[in-house]
């Protein structure tokens, strides 16, 4: 799971993504979050675009645990596509995958919208639910915010999940790219790790090295090594290698066993399993999509 969230802390600080999501914010009037598979908070508490309404619940315990049972019900339902999820008071948030690969990575999110007009009526039935999360006294304030909420027509809301839909795929592609090139206040040393890990991928390079190569010991190398980069040294150097295969192969002199050794696998079946792993592709798959392209 380390794994995971250290590349989607990696996205989240890319320009790429904080552009998007000025971009998106700006463009629809809603929230958008990038949240890892297994998350224990509101995505959009305290974030730009949040539905005054929801962060009024948000303060409440009971209110929020419900929230979040929703968040949980939505990532179980987004794991292959997009989907969308009506909370108790009948408002929507959608969510949709982000992958490496074949590897579920987290969601794009957004939401907290109506799909069609509330009223005061609807409102008055929550009452009893409003209560029971401990909303007593703010009923005006609430009622506000209800009616006030952000309502979209099925064809604007299903032209937001397309949005998020092509930036979600173009995520996928670039982050491989993002997460081996992040360098994100890190320690000099790890800094130096990634360049010597660079220099000699293609050859048989071992933690043990790279450590005595930064004049470090292992066990602290790959404790930092982890806690900086968010994925082991072999998931990382598997990457750059990965990276630089990519791009031998569009040298279609090239045999792919050719490749694999250049760039540092000693079997032409694990360099298979790890290209697949990462790009989501086989190396045939991927040179047959590049010369279709």
């Amino acid at each position: 799971m380390q794994s995971e969230n250290g590349v989607i802390e990696a996205i989240r600080g890319s320009e790429l993504y904080k552009e998007y999501e000025r971009a998106f914010n700006e463009a629809t009037g809603l929230p958008l979050a990038l949240r890892p598979v297994e998350s224990w908070q509101l995505p959009h508490h305290r974030q730009r675009k949040e539905n005054p309404f929801c962060a009024m619940l948000a303060e409440r315990s009971k209110a929020c645990a419900s929230c979040l049972q929703v968040q949980q019900t939505l990532a179980e339902q987004a794991r292959e596509k997009d989907a969308t999820v009506t909370c108790a008071v009948g408002l929507c948030d959608t969510a949709v995958p982000v992958k490496m690969g074949s590897q579920l990575l987290g969601f794009l999110h957004t939401g907290q919208i109506f799909r069609s007009k509330p009223t005061g009526r609807q409102f008055d039935k929550l009452a009893g639910l409003f209560a029971q999360w401990g909303l007593q006294g703010e009923t005006e304030k609430l009622k506000a915010a209800y009616l006030g909420s952000r309502v979209m027509t099925n064809k604007e809301h299903e032209s937001v999940v397309k949005l998020l839909s092509i930036f979600a795929e173009h995520l996928s592609m670039v982050s491989n790219q993002i997460l081996v090139q992040k360098e994100n206040a890190e320690p000099p040393m790890i800094t130096r790790a990634k360049q010597f890990i660079r220099e000699h991928f293609a050859d048989e390079l071992s933690l043990g090295q790279v450590a005595k190569a930064v004049n470090t010991s292992t066990f602290y190398f790959c404790k930092m090594f982890k806690k900086f980069t968010g994925i082991n040294f072999t998931e990382f150097l598997s990457r750059v290698r990965i990276e630089s295969a990519r791009n031998l192969l569009l040298n279609p002199n090239l045999r792919i066993s050719e490749i694999a050794y250049e760039v540092g696998f000693q079997s032409l079946t694990h360099f298979n399993r790890v290209f697949k792993k990462v790009t989501g592709q086989s190396p045939t798959e991927f040179r047959s999509h590049l010369a279709h392209a």
